[in-house]
Formats: C-alpha cells, structure tokens, sequence
C-alpha cells in the first residue's frame, strides 16, 4: 500500500515541486498524505469488516453496466500508473548502464523482473513482504543520502511544512501532488491486502483488533513514505529553487542537472538517484500487478490460475509502455509530457475509486457495526469532495488547453458531460441505496405475478 505513494510518479511531482516551489508545498504533501491515509484506512475497514475487497462488492452490488464501466476505468487508471512505473524503472536502469540498455530493454527487464518477485509469493507472503521491505529501505537511504549532500536549510523546510503558502505559479505543481497521492488502484488493493491474515467478520473483537492494528501500521508506513518525498522535494528545493532551469526538470533528465550541479565524486550522485528510482520503480510494477489480479479477479469472477491472471494484467501495461520506450526514448522533454497526461488520467480515474468506497463504507446492509459514524462519513465526503475538485481543476485546465480545434472541443464536451453523469449517478446510488441484485429479482417476481 505504501509504495503507492513512492512510485516514480511520485517522484516526479516531488521533484517538480521542489525545483518550481521552492519548500512552500511540503504542508500540501503533508495534508495530502493525511488524507492518503484517511482513504486507505476506509479501505481496509471495508476489506476486514466484509471479508471481501472493493472490485468484489462493487460487482456485486452495482449493475451489470455500472461496474463494467467502474472495471474499465480501474483498468486503465491501473495502466497509466503501470506505464509510469515501468518507464521509471527503465530510465534507471539506463542511467545505471550509462546509457547501455535503451529505455526498451529497460521495459523488458522491469517486466521480467515483477515475475520474478511474484515467484517469491509461493514463499508466503511475509517473504515478499520483506523484499518490499528492502526495496523501500533503499529508497530511503538513496534519498536520505542525497539530503546530507545537498544540504537543504532545515529551517525553511520546518517553515514550508507548517506555513500553508500557495501562489498562482505553483498552483500546478500543488494539484499535483494531491493526484500523486490518491492513486486509484490503490484504493483496490489495500482492501484485498488486508485479508493477508485471516479475520473472522463475524467476530465483532477480532474485528476491531485488526482494525486498530492496521491503523498503526498503516499510519507508520505512510509516515515513512511522507519523510522520503520530503527527501526528494527538499533536495531539488536547494538545488533547483529559483534558477533558469526550474521549470524544465523532469523524472527524464533530473540526473544530468543533479550531475552538473553536484558533479562526480567518488559515487556520483546521478546513480544514487538512479538507484533511489530503480527500487521505486520495481516495488510499484509489483504492486501495480497485485492490483490488476484483484481488479480483474473482482470484477469479473474470473477462476483461473494466479500467474495467468498476472500474465494478462501485465500485458496490458506492457505493451502500450513497450510503444512508449520506442518512441520516446531519444527525448526527455517529451517523456515528461507524457508523465503530465498519465498524471491527469490518474486524476480522471479517482472518483471511481473514491465514492464507491465512501457509499460502501457508510452503507449498514454491507458494514454492519463497522459502518461509518455520521462525523467520520461528512469529514470523508467534505475530503472526497475536496480531492475531486481539485482533480477537476487539473483536468479543466489541461484539456481546455489540449483542446484545439472544434472537432476536440466537441468530443471533450461530451467525455465531461457523460464523466459528470456517471460520477453524479455513483453519488446518487450511495444516497438510495438498493442492491441492484433485488431490484433485477423484484422485477422477474412481478413478470411471474402478471
């Protein structure tokens, strides 16, 4: 669940946000990551509380058309994550091999590799538990010890973490962060995650057992997570903050500036970066094929063997990232445009994730006890609310931007028409709440009365 917020997204945005706003934004990723975890707890609550995970409920208490649409989106907000993910591990692998391997070959590795770690399941899971545990560990000592060497000023850092500042040039660089953070697949996974250890539902104590113990686990490693992009913000802060080259750094090319700035040395600082992102790009690939298993196994009820089923989620991000590593291999610039779309369809992708999650987790039928207190369920509804506003403004921004003539004009009209619809009906369905399953029996009962 944690490397969600670790990805090479991730860094991206971090890295962004601290070469264009300097250390204003670390209360945002502060505030942003508190409301990560405020989401992934409610997703956990439903896992343990039902014994079953989101895709799974969402089949089976939305029609037939609704979650074949919810699974389309999951799928592709789940693509766009994996071509970031795997594209990171495969810029790293390059700047490893001093530009030996091309981005293409650094795909085919980051693909093979992910295999090989789901191997390690059949181990149990606490083994694979454990290599995450290193691959996160190695981020952290990357980053940290690029934060001894730059230096940043421990001051401004405790200024921008406490002063909520935000400007109109920055604006961009703040939503940014928010839609880093809120990963939809996310959301999927960390309710099908928490079933790792096996809670009774119908033991009301177990129950609220797991349900603290996953809050302190939780809260712990999103903390973790929260002090590496700090890492990474505050690095690029220093480096980066006020210069020419501020608003052209991307994940593509930020090792040549870090190298021009901080030169060699006995270990040059380009492949502790490197380093840093080839463990986030590996972990994320690993997670991102966890969560396609889930979405497709939940949605679907598809039975079939585990490595099929990750064969097939794998392909679909592997193929579309295998085209993307042979066009644009040769232009970094062009790399973190494409970063920016894959950001604003993670951004489309979250209400699908979110309110379905809100409805459930307020929902008596399915809770139970462990539903939702009408306190938590309005701070949880003001947050969705929030996050979806903001991601909406990315969105409004970007396209009315990208929309260049009257034929893309036209078609992006009716993609936000039909987009307010569909996340105005989710809405709706958590507000008269009836399982689609009785509605379709009530309906064949009345047929056999006539």
């Amino acid at each position: 669940m944690r490397i969600a917020f670790l990805d090479p997204g991730n860094l991206e945005s971090d890295l962004q946000a601290g070469a264009i706003a300097g250390y204003s934004l670390i209360w945002l990723l502060m505030w942003a990551t508190a409301i990560g975890l405020l989401i992934q707890l409610l997703s956990a609550r439903l896992g343990v509380a039902t014994g079953r995970h989101l895709a799974e409920l969402c089949r089976e208490e939305y029609p037939t058309w609704a979650r074949m649409v919810l699974w389309i989106m999951a799928e592709i907000a789940l693509i766009g994550a994996d071509i970031q993910e795997v594209i990171g591990s495969a810029i790293a692998i390059k700047i490893l091999s001093n530009g030996l391997i091309p981005l293409w070959a650094g795909v085919v590795i980051t693909a093979l590799d992910c295999f090989i770690f789901l191997f390690l399941e059949n181990y149990g899971i606490r083994k694979l538990e454990a290599v995450f545990a290193v691959l996160i560990a190695t981020m952290a000592l990357a980053f940290a010890w690029m934060f001894g060497q730059t230096k940043p000023s421990g001051t401004e850092l405790l200024v921008g973490a406490l002063v909520p500042k935000l400007s109109s040039r920055t604006i961009k660089q703040a939503v940014g962060i928010v839609g880093c953070i809120i990963m939809p697949h996310n959301v999927f996974l960390h309710s099908a995650l928490v079933q790792s250890r096996k809670v009774d539902p119908k033991k009301s104590v177990r129950v609220k057992e797991a349900l603290k113990y996953y809050s302190i686990e939780s809260t712990g490693a999103l903390a973790v997570s929260f002090i590496i992009n700090v890492f990474v913000t505050t690095v690029f802060a220093k480096a980066f903050y006020g210069t020419d080259i501020a608003d052209t750094i991307g994940l593509a090319n930020a090792r040549q500036y870090l190298q021009d700035k901080y030169g060699g040395g006995f270990f040059p600082i380009l492949y502790i970066w490197a380093i840093g992102v080839l463990a986030a790009g590996q972990s994320s690939t690993i997670t991102g094929t966890y969560a396609g298993q889930f979405i497709m196994g939940g949605f679907l009820n598809l039975k079939m063997k585990k490595w099929v089923r990750a064969l097939i989620t794998r392909s679909c991000a592997i193929v579309p990232t295998m085209i993307v590593a042979l066009v644009f291999d040769s232009s970094d610039s062009m790399l973190d445009e494409l970063n920016e779309w894959l950001n604003v369809l993670q951004s489309v992708q979250i209400p699908f994730a979110v309110i379905p999650l809100l409805c459930l987790v307020s929902n008596e039928h399915i809770m139970g006890t462990f539903k939702i207190q009408p306190l938590v369920q309005t701070i949880s509804w003001i947050v969705a609310a929030l996050v979806i506003a903001i991601n909406g403004y990315l969105m409004v921004d970007f396209f009315s931007g990208a929309a260049t003539s009257v034929v893309l004009l036209v078609l992006v009209i009716i993609f936000a028409v039909a987009y307010v619809a569909f996340v105005l009906y989710l809405i709706s369905r958590g507000l008269t709440y009836t399982p689609w399953q009785l509605v379709s029996s009530e309906k064949v009962t009345q047929r056999d009365d006539e």
